[in-house]
């Protein structure tokens, strides 16, 4: 057991846990944010690269382990080694801080595990979309809609078992880690999410409906952004288009590079279009006189002024476009971005382009779409109402609150 928990009613000591990636680090920072903000002292276990930003907003900082578990000119871990031998590492950690409540997120399973064998309550904090399906769903990332019809749902039940068969490996895989850690084996899939408690830091607008799970609640999005400078906004008031590609993907700026094109010179419209600190491979050609192309922007302090956002649909840029009202034109180049273009389709709030279309005049053609059809904007603002009502930090901090006084 952890060493002894905080005064009932009183602060609470919180370690939360997340994969280094900005899309699971700055949720989780904005939860440690919110928390702190209600007195309580937490401790935020994650990559070296955020221990400024971290100890900025108030938090102790703890490096998490970074394993190579992809193959490497070293020999790499295979997952199930890595995780048992972060959990070495981590359970010191929890042992000392001795928190009331661990909060892990869902790529990250080294606290919960070190949470569990230390005796400590554990929430999972899920970044994006509830990624656990349910009947007559399409496999998670695949980029389809939630079918409409008796037909369309059978028709994806045809999958269920090749899904099961992944999902009982997941779950095979898991325990095998368990039981390196003399812990029991688990029965159910999706075991690395906690059943006591699962954030969901999603608009419910984006979530398809569902019998609830056990334990889960949509909170809204968690957002949170280094500190950066204001850009200068291109001159005049027509309509501002946010060219805002992905820090991770499409390295060849294909994106970008269809915007600059597809936009430039449109009449009536501005762009900003930003590099994201990611070097270009060729030089850009002459920047139209509508258009700014600059290396990073803030996506806080712009997107209020910005009417569209073309960007590849990472999840804390689509939230963040559309908690400001802007409306989302989606072309996702890879992983869960596919996820939440459907999403963002499906609930009427934004345009999305097929990645094999990507090009200067399908990128026109969306934007044109996103300005001119009025329901998108309406709907945008629904969402942009809704955020402004629904603080997620503090509901989820309510949670986790609720989760220790149990």
């Amino acid at each position: 057991m952890a060493g002894e928990r905080s005064v009932a009613g009183g602060p609470l000591r919180l370690l939360l846990g997340a994969f280094g990636d900005p899309g699971h680090a700055f949720p989780m920072l904005a939860l440690g944010r919110a928390l702190r903000e209600r007195g309580h002292e937490v401790t935020l276990q994650t990559w070296s690269r955020w221990q400024a930003d971290a100890e900025r907003e108030g938090l102790r900082f703890a490096p998490a382990p970074e394993y190579h578990v992809f193959p490497t000119r070293e020999r790499p871990l295979k997952p199930f080694e890595a995780v048992a031998r972060a959990v070495g590492d981590t359970r010191p950690l929890v042992a000392q801080v001795a928190p009331d409540v661990v909060v892990s997120d869902i790529l990250t399973l080294a606290p919960a595990l070190a949470a569990e064998l230390e005796g400590v309550p554990c929430a999972t904090l899920i970044p994006h979309v509830d990624p656990r399906g349910g009947p007559g769903f399409a496999p998670y990332s695949l980029g389809a809609r939630l079918p409409r019809t008796g037909l369309g749902r059978a028709g994806w039940r045809l999958l269920d078992p090749l899904i099961g068969r992944g999902l009982e490996q997941g779950r095979v895989e898991l325990n095998e880690t368990r039981r390196r850690l003399g812990l029991p084996a688990l029965d159910r899939p999706h075991g690395g999410i906690s059943e006591h408690l699962a954030l969901v830091a999603t608009f419910p607008q984006l979530e398809y409906p569902r019998v609830p799970l056990p334990g889960t609640h949509v909170i809204g999005p968690l957002q949170w952004e280094p500190p950066t400078a204001d850009v200068d906004l291109p001159p005049g008031d027509g309509p501002l288009v946010l060219v805002a590609p992905s820090t991770a993907q499409d390295a060849e700026h294909v994106l970008l590079r269809a915007a600059l094109d597809g936009l430039g010179g449109l009449d009536g419209i501005r762009v900003l279009a930003t590099t994201n600190r990611r070097a270009l491979v060729a030089p850009v050609p002459a920047i139209p006189a509508n258009t700014r192309l600059v290396d990073w922007v803030s996506y806080a302090r712009t997107m209020p002024h910005a009417d569209v956002v073309v960007c590849h649909g990472g999840h804390g840029t689509i939230v963040r476009a559309l908690s400001s009202g802007c409306v989302p034109v989606v072309a996702p180049a890879g992983g869960d971005q596919n996820e939440n273009a459907a999403r963002v389709d499906w609930a009427g709030a934004g345009v999305r382009i097929p990645r094999r279309l990507v090009s200067a005049s399908a990128v026109r053609l969306a934007v044109q779409r996103a300005l001119g059809e009025p329901g998108l904007r309406v709907r945008a603002r629904e969402l942009q109402a809704w955020a402004a009502a629904h603080d997620a930090g503090t509901r989820a901090s309510e949670l986790v609150e609720a989760l220790a006084a149990e």
